[in-house]
């Protein structure tokens, strides 16, 4: 009986840190999740999880046209996200870059 209540605090915290239902959250297209992972998008930005730079959902959020995106893409504008790191500019073959874009604008 006292193991099961010595183990009761941590199922209790196991069970706080659940992540989200996926339900809410926008799904990663199969053709645009290889190639976040691929130009190393993944290593500062999560679907639903602060990392470095702001979440999909938050950039979504924003409502940039794809074109916006692009540019940004090649010239951030750090004044966009105060409270984040600056990201540097990236280069990313234009054919990827525009799928990446058009899910980031197409789920407004």
């Amino acid at each position: 009986m006292k193991k099961t209540f010595a183990l009761l605090p941590i199922v209790l915290l196991l069970a706080a840190f659940t992540p989200a239902s996926k339900t809410t959250d926008p799904e990663i297209p199969a053709d645009v999740k290889p190639l976040l992972e691929k130009y190393g998008c993944t290593a500062c930005h999560s679907i639903s999880r602060k990392l470095v730079g702001p979440m999909w959902t938050d950039v979504i959020a924003k409502k940039y046209t794809a074109k916006r995106i692009i540019q940004l893409v090649g010239k951030p504008e750090p004044q966009n996200w105060p409270g984040y790191p600056p990201m540097a500019a990236q280069k990313v073959p234009k054919a990827d870059l525009t799928k990446i874009a058009n899910w980031l604008s197409a789920k407004k």
